[in-house]
């Protein structure tokens, strides 16, 4: 097996990025002005400052969406190699994949009940 195009499509690809930061330092504006170093937001003025604290509710909500979007990552390639024709899952091992998927959601509904009742799904 050749490598030869990987490398030659390697070296242009390095060639043009290198080209492409010497042009954009060279060519490039070198005036400071307020208006350039100001962040830019959706084209909106920029209000108050960036380096506010989050309120921890925050992080609760984004902790919990990664829990519950991992639980549908693993939930769906199960409940669709389940109930296929093709026997994805060795029929010997079944009864003890729906057990363990049963405890994993159980786990999570006892993790969502816990959460609500917490409250961290009330905005106050």
């Amino acid at each position: 097996m050749s490598y030869h195009p990987v490398v030659i499509y390697v070296l242009v690809l390095l060639g043009f990025v290198v080209t492409n930061l010497i042009l954009a330092h060279v060519i490039g504006p070198k005036k400071k002005t307020a208006v350039k170093q100001m962040p830019y937001e959706s084209g909106m003025d920029p209000v108050g400052d960036a380096r506010q604290p989050f309120d921890v509710k925050f992080y609760l909500v984004a902790i919990l969406f990664l829990v519950f979007d991992v639980e549908l990552l693993f939930l769906y390639p199960w409940s669709v190699s389940a109930y296929t024709d093709q026997h994805i899952i060795p029929a010997e091992l079944s009864d003890t994949v729906f057990g363990v998927m049963l405890v994993f959601m159980t786990t999570l509904a006892i993790a969502f009940v816990y959460a609500w009742r917490k409250g961290v799904f009330r905005w106050r």
